[in-house]
């Protein structure tokens, strides 16, 4: 049976999946030294590409990677339209870029310049988000406590946290799997961002709290702020869990995911509900 070609970008330049890219010293491979980014587009348009390269350039930053003069919004939005129409898929796609820096030393590095992959990934769901017709059943992934430092905001390559807490999930039999941090406190959940609705007000954990600075985070604070909705950011322990009216997670790939379950607590779906509308008001716009 013919394999039918596919192809990423790599550098700028669009070659098959089927070459290989990454070398053994390649430093992601070794160190993790690498960030990136998940991207949902719709109808062949990149969701929130302002954000997710503010985060990822801002990210670089901190890595002390050096930031190409054309990395920006315009650039790799013609790049992955581009893969899209070579790979031709459906216009509402997952992509993955992934940063990188270039391979030399060992802990400390030789150079601080980058290189750049993106690939593409098609999607079941098509159009505008969807929302879950059932909730999601939750647990706590105790084993390791995430860590309050200013590399916990970022997406980076090193992932064995949410590996662990990911096949715990599924020995589990579990939607998805809160991580917590030093504290004890409710950090995120294995792939997304964790809002808590109580008397019509959004909680969600403060960035100092460790989570990850989500793209749809971002979103649903800002929506909360134009709609007259009290957003606080701050720590959450878990008997705020308990008493919640409803749970939400929050992801740039999958939207909204409402959560049904956590240990004996049921919780109802409205607010999420609206805030599902509203972010896909801003897609139509």
């Amino acid at each position: 049976m013919e394999v039918k070609d596919y192809f990423c970008n790599y550098n700028g330049h669009l070659i098959s999946i089927y070459e290989p890219v990454v070398s053994f010293a390649n430093r992601a491979f070794r160190y993790g030294d690498a960030l990136f980014e998940t991207i949902r587009v719709i109808n062949g348009k990149a969701m929130f590409l302002n954000d997710h390269l503010r985060r990822i350039k801002l990210s670089m930053t901190i890595l002390r990677m050096n930031v190409p003069g054309d990395f920006n919004t315009e650039n790799i939005s013609r790049l992955i339209s581009d893969l899209i129409k070579q790979n031709n898929i459906e216009n509402d796609v997952r992509v993955r870029l992934t940063i990188f820096r270039n391979e030399g030393g060992f802990y400390t590095p030789k150079v601080n310049d980058i290189s750049f992959l993106i690939e593409t990934e098609d999607l079941e769901e098509k159009g505008a988000y969807t929302f879950n017709e059932k909730g999601y059943a939750m647990e706590v992934f105790h084993d390791i406590k995430k860590h309050k430092n200013k590399l916990s905001n970022l997406k980076s390559g090193n992932a064995l946290l949410y590996v662990l807490a990911g096949i715990y999930k599924k020995d589990i039999k579990m939607d998805e799997c809160i991580i917590i941090n030093d504290d004890g406190n409710i950090c995120e959940t294995i792939s997304s961002n964790i809002f808590i609705v109580k008397n019509g007000a959004l909680y969600t954990p403060a960035l100092s709290e460790g989570c990850v600075e989500g793209v749809l985070r971002k979103q649903i604070i800002k929506i909360a702020q134009e709609n007259r909705i009290l957003c606080y950011e701050i720590p959450i322990v878990f008997n705020t869990m308990m008493n919640a009216d409803e749970v939400f997670l929050t992801n740039a790939v999958k939207g909204i995911r409402w959560v049904e379950q956590y240990k004996t607590k049921t919780y109802t779906n409205k607010m999420a509900l609206y805030f599902l509308d509203k972010l896909n008001q801003l897609i139509e716009e």
